[in-house]
């Protein structure tokens, strides 16, 4: 690490500090050429692979876009946003974990999907006649009846 003062290369760690958070350390450093003592912050580098969309375009993935699409389909209904970054967090894992460069959208709306269906029928049904594109009521009705048989 170089010191932002002198630009020297040797410094010693005199305190660390894991962050409130638990997602960094904090470091006190010492430079060992002019003494300045400074902070630096240490973080684990993510990776997240590209999505591929529905037209084969490939964008990074970004886990906001997961959120703001269950905020709309839990709109009026009892699930807080705990519980809707809960859900994002444990589909984050689960694409970082079977996912290395690419992940297509329909794996992340058929995980979303999944979930929302456990935690609130008609935010799944909501979120559901979105991503799939529903073209009549007649298909929005299958998916309501869906729902009842999965009940029974």
């Amino acid at each position: 690490m170089r010191c932002p003062r002198c630009s020297g290369l040797e410094d010693k760690v005199t305190q660390s500090r894991i962050s409130r958070d638990g997602s960094s350390i904090r470091r006190r450093r010492e430079c060992e050429h002019c003494g300045y003592r400074f902070t630096t912050y240490e973080k684990v580098e993510e990776f997240f692979p590209l999505v591929i969309k529905k037209d084969g375009r490939r964008e990074a993935f970004n886990p906001d876009k997961i959120i703001s699409g269950m905020i709309t389909a839990c709109e009026k209904r009892p699930v807080s946003i705990e519980d809707i970054e809960t859900i994002k967090d444990t589909i984050t894992q689960d694409i970082q974990s079977k996912w290395d460069r690419e992940v297509p959208t329909s794996y992340i709306g058929e995980k979303i999907m999944e979930e929302l269906h456990r935690l609130d029928p008609v935010a799944y049904v909501r979120f559901a006649s979105v991503y799939r594109e529903f073209k009549d009521v007649s298909e929005f009705m299958d998916e309501i009846k869906g729902l009842d048989k999965d009940k029974k």
